[in-house]
């Protein structure tokens, strides 16, 4: 076995949290997961895991590792897919990662008028928290990401925004004496970002209210809908909602917000990102503007 796939063992164990769930997810069997990860170790020279209870865990030196595993085999992988890209970029690979919101309401027309001109081209996508989508254009797991405001201090390249609005929505009934206070706070999933903004609205205002997870973009706002609570979400995903009248606008200290939607890259985007890039500047995708230069 080679070191590459010692790797990616080591990788999937770090991830799934056990040698079972790594062997599935690799379609391999326990001991070879096992084996593959004892080499590893063996070969690097520092213990990667140790026992936890009937199971394991990484140590110290093991998360360490895990990180810049994921960042090598990312980097391998885009290697080859910018290789087979630079050849013939009709022909290479993009590889899309996307939150939740932005997944369900922006991603299929992107994608949909980049397959008409580029029919070629394979297409992977993601579609996750914003925490995770930006871990995994950190490890170059990801050539694209459609989500908000990058993190501070990333590397990755803004090349087009669109505008986004964030407000509180809820039932028409809780429209009469709405207060924060006292209403039930929908939240999305954790690592999500319109989680994180919601929380921070919530704490300026001084209160802590009941809060119900719902765990999805799309439930939350079902959730809304039945007059369990509100929430905070994409104006342009609850525009037909609104117009209906089946969610009405909450007046909450801080809000609507601003925050555009940022199609992102690495700086040294693969040929085929940038055609894919290229049709977004040139306006075959409506809504976008190019990203402001400096």
């Amino acid at each position: 076995m080679t070191t590459t796939s010692r790797m990616r063992a080591f990788v999937a164990l770090a991830e799934a949290g056990s040698v079972r769930a790594a062997a599935a997810r690799l379609v391999v069997t326990e001991s070879t997961v096992s084996a593959a990860v004892r080499a590893l170790s063996e070969e690097i020279g520092v213990a990667l895991l140790e026992r936890d209870g009937r199971g394991v865990r990484l140590t110290p030196a093991g998360r360490r590792y895990a990180d810049y595993a994921r960042r090598v085999l990312g980097l391998l992988d885009e290697a080859t897919v910018a290789a087979r890209g630079e050849a013939d970029p009709e022909r290479g690979h993009v590889r899309l990662g996307a939150v939740t919101t932005a997944g369900e309401h922006l991603l299929p027309g992107l994608l949909a008028a980049f397959r008409d001109r580029h029919p070629a081209v394979e297409l992977g996508v993601d579609v996750a928290p914003s925490t995770r989508v930006w871990a995994m254009l950190h490890h170059h797991e990801l050539d694209v990401v459609v989500a908000g405001r990058p993190p501070a201090g990333s590397p990755a390249l803004v090349r087009a925004t669109r505008e986004n609005t964030l407000a509180v929505v809820g039932a028409p009934g809780l429209a009469d004496g709405f207060d924060p206070a006292t209403t039930t706070w929908l939240l999305r999933e954790p690592g999500s970002g319109v989680r994180a903004t919601l929380a921070g609205l919530l704490d300026d205002l001084g209160v802590a209210p009941r809060s119900l997870t719902m765990g999805s973009h799309g439930a939350t706002i079902a959730a809304a809908r039945t007059g369990l609570g509100a929430t905070l979400v994409s104006r342009e995903a609850v525009r037909d909602l609104l117009a209906q009248g089946t969610l009405v606008e909450l007046a909450l200290p801080g809000t609507p917000l601003a925050r555009p939607w940022h199609l992102v890259t690495h700086p040294d985007a693969t040929a085929s990102t940038e055609l894919l890039v290229g049709d977004v500047l040139a306006g075959h995708v409506p809504g976008w503007d190019p990203a402001a230069s400096g």
